[in-house]
């Protein structure tokens, strides 16, 4: 055997397959930086038109995976490998994972409709299957979502879809739901009038509805007062800590007696 012949031609065939694949690197990263590109002034054109930031993302990103299969498909035929055999193949394959991985599918087809129907948007704060937060995206097959302790959360498209979802941003105002205790030697109906006074000096409570002060229940200590003051959604956590203030500080100033619990026992 002729080690020299095949020493060249084995140098030959390297020299060609590493031509081959530092095109396709080139290829992938040229591709990937168009594919960026279009998808960017795809989005912006869409913008001008839509006006709808949850559309545009869902459309964009639909749009980026598309040109990414297409990307693949050239850098096989690139190598040589029969594209017409791999689509055929590939939609096979597209076939079996959907039968298998039905669920993925349902978490598209969920998607779509979260985007069409729209019970949120991008920017809503909602709270679905288990999760609330602010809305960052409404994704192929998830929907991204920041809870209040800033973290980032990915959940299925089809587990929001199919279950509850309430949006808090939905509506201009949101009710706040507060308890205020008072002693049994508090005049109710001064309290009452005070607290619905000092709640309109928090900032960020709207003035329509106006703001609700009444007895709840009573318990061992005395009356409680539910104090339910409106705002808009944004504000909800900023007045619920003001409120709770307000209502320390009325008390404090009015000269109230902390609330202590009373029990009354009968000697025979």
């Amino acid at each position: 055997m002729d080690f020299s012949a095949l020493l060249v031609k084995v140098t030959e065939w390297l020299s060609q397959f590493g031509l081959k694949v530092l095109g396709a690197i080139v290829i992938w990263i040229v591709g990937t930086w168009l594919i960026k590109t279009a998808v960017s002034l795809v989005s912006k054109s869409f913008s001008k038109t839509v006006q709808d930031k949850t559309l545009v993302t869902y459309l964009g990103t639909g749009i980026g995976v598309v040109l990414k299969v297409i990307l693949i498909v050239a850098l096989l035929g690139y190598f040589g490998v029969e594209t017409t055999s791999f689509a055929a193949l590939l939609a096979a394959f597209g076939i079996a994972i959907g039968a298998a991985w039905g669920g993925l599918l349902a978490n598209f087809a969920a998607g779509a409709f979260l985007v069409f129907l729209r019970p949120f948007k991008v920017g809503d704060i909602i709270s679905a299957a288990g999760i609330t937060g602010q809305v960052e995206e409404i994704g192929l097959f998830s929907t991204v979502i920041n809870t209040p302790e800033n973290v980032r959360t990915y959940v299925g498209n089809n587990k929001i879809f199919s279950d509850s979802i309430a949006n808090f941003t939905a509506n201009s105002y949101r009710r706040v739901d507060l308890l205020a205790q008072l002693d049994h030697t508090v005049n109710i109906k001064e309290a009452i009038a005070l607290l619905q006074k000092n709640a309109q000096s928090v900032p960020n409570v709207v003035a329509d509805p106006p703001v609700e002060v009444f007895i709840v229940t009573f318990n061992q200590s005395g009356p409680v007062l539910a104090v339910r003051p409106y705002t808009n959604p944004v504000y909800y956590g900023q007045v619920v800590g003001d409120t709770n203030m307000m209502i320390a500080d009325s008390f404090g100033s009015a000269g109230y007696p902390i609330p202590t619990s009373h029990q009354t026992s009968y000697q025979k």
